[in-house]
C-alpha cells in the first residue's frame, strides 16, 4: 500500500491515521520499556555484550517507526478543525 501524502487524505482518513497514531505509540511505549528492562537487568547482571544490543536495537526501530509526522498530523487536523 502506498503512504499518501497527509495533505492528500480524506477528513474521515486523517481522523483514522491519528487514532491508529495513538495506540500504536502506546503499544510502542510498552514494548521500549520492557526492552529497556531487560537491558537494564543484563547490565546489572554483568552480561554487557552482543545480547544487550539486540534489545537497544529493536528499542531504536520502534521508536522510529511511524508512518507520518506526529506534528504535522496535528497541525493538518487543527487546520480542518478536526480535533
Amino acid at each position: 500500500m502506498e503512504k499518501k501524502e497527509l495533505s492528500q487524505l480524506t477528513d474521515q482518513e486523517l481522523l483514522q491515521e491519528a487514532k491508529k497514531m495513538k495506540s500504536t505509540s502506546m503499544i510502542n511505549a510498552l514494548l521500549i520499556g520492557f526492552l529497556l528492562g531487560v537491558v537494564f537487568y543484563s547490565v546489572v547482571k554483568n552480561t554487557l555484550g552482543f545480547l544487550t544490543l539486540i534489545p537497544l536495537f529493536f528499542a531504536y526501530k520502534l521508536s522510529n517507526n511511524s508512518k507520518y509526522n506526529k506534528v504535522e498530523l496535528e497541525n493538518l487536523l487543527k487546520e480542518r478543525n478536526l480535533k
